[in-house]
């Protein structure tokens, strides 16, 4: 993902009003991200818990989309709809997005579970267990950057309309 500032973060928001983009806390440690690293960047609004935001590009084009949690986290095993990563132990949340324009504006949303605090794009990048004798795990890893990729995209994409 290519570095990005706060400005270019709240005029890419999709489905959130001026005085939600305005009121959107950034993350803490927004300074010191390796951008590099990132295949999305999503957090958790400090000031409004129960309110998260990703972005990423789309189709070329920054995109972010305000998300609302769920109050409780998903307590049964559950995989993240993003990352699919099923061998760490990661708290899986329920996530809904307001979709853009008269949509969302009639109340139309669409969910998904996601990891509950992003961290989709650190788990994509370990090496998965090798799955038998000769498998590629290198390529496994980029092939799950990729479909983390892909799969973020397509959530937005959705919200988008």
């Amino acid at each position: 993902m290519r570095p990005i500032d706060e400005r270019e973060i709240r005029a890419a928001l999709i489905n959130a009003s001026r005085k939600e983009a305005a009121t959107l806390t950034m993350p803490a440690d927004f300074a010191e991200l390796d951008f590099d690293r990132l295949d999305y960047l999503g957090w958790v609004d400090a000031k409004h818990p129960r309110r998260a935001c990703i972005v990423t590009e789309v189709d070329g084009v920054l995109t972010a989309a305000l998300l609302q949690r769920a109050e409780q986290r998903v307590q049964t095993r559950a995989q993240c709809s993003w990352c699919e990563d099923v061998t760490l132990r990661n708290d899986v949340q329920f996530y809904a997005a307001r979709l853009a324009g008269p949509r969302g504006r009639n109340g139309d949303t669409i969910g998904t579970l996601a990891c509950a605090e992003f961290g989709c794009s650190r788990n994509v990048r370990m090496l998965p267990p090798l799955a038998y004798e000769g498998y590629d795990r290198e390529t496994a890893r980029e092939l799950r950057i990729l479909k983390l990729q892909e799969n973020v995209a397509a959530f937005l994409r959705e919200i988008r309309g």
